[in-house]
């Protein structure tokens, strides 16, 4: 890539031209696991500087360059914010409403307001912060990508650790997700702290379609009131 300013997307461009140049990519990882949390990035990375050659959604990344980009990534970045909900939120509100908890803190954790915040996927109403929505963001923008790639390694690095604890089930290979060796597992000894129990029959049913897939466990503090968000999607 002779430029990699091209790997900027014409969408964030056009956004830091009509918001300003500080743009919040934002990502979430761990929606689909049977185990552990979900998290969430908000990455600003810097508008007159070349994208980083290789960053991609992280589901296309192998893990080694993950983990490299990951770090050139936090070396670059001029502010990230990193946000999670827990099992126990993900049980009692759903993974819904759980995702766009961890997205919020990780936004409010930035150390620098954006002018603007992109993420992955549809807006979300209860979001409460001004944002736009670009479908398969990941993909599509650079900041989002960042974003994804950052919450990926946070997390599986998460899921390694507490495998140490838990070692029957694997998660330092499936990351807490529903494969055959983490169910066969769930019914010989059953769960943890860390599993989802509203997860699994939904998984079961799921288990052949589902995409297989260094974090610091977030406090569940109530998150402040934001104003009323106004959303757009791409």
């Amino acid at each position: 890539m002779a430029d990699g300013r091209k790997r900027w997307s014409g969408i964030e461009r056009e956004l830091r031209a009509t918001h300003g140049p500080l743009l919040a990519g934002v990502d979430e990882v761990g929606r689909g696991p049977l185990a552990g949390p979900v998290v969430a990035c908000a990455v600003i990375m810097p508008p007159d500087r070349r994208a980083i050659a290789g960053v991609d959604d992280s589901k296309r990344v192998a893990e080694p360059d993950r983990v490299r980009l990951a770090r050139k990534i936090r070396d670059t970045a001029i502010a990230i914010g990193v946000g999670a909900a827990s099992v126990r939120e993900i049980d009692t509100y759903n993974i819904y409403h759980a995702s766009t908890r961890a997205i919020r803190r990780a936004v409010e954790r930035l150390p620098r307001r954006p002018d603007h915040v992109v993420l992955d996927g549809n807006p979300i109403r209860a979001l409460g912060i001004v944002h736009t929505a670009v479908v398969h963001g990941d993909a599509r923008c650079y900041a989002i990508a960042c974003a994804s790639i950052v919450a990926k390694v946070l997390r599986d690095g998460l899921m390694r650790r507490l495998a140490r604890r838990y070692p029957a089930y694997g998660w330092e290979r499936n990351c807490g997700y529903a494969t055959l060796e983490h169910i066969a597992v769930l019914d010989s000894i059953g769960g943890t702290p860390h599993h989802r129990t509203t997860f699994r029959n939904k998984q079961l049913e799921l288990l052949f379609e589902s995409d297989q897939g260094e974090a610091v466990l977030m406090d569940l503090a109530p998150i402040s009131h934001l104003p009323s968000p106004i959303s757009s999607v791409v």
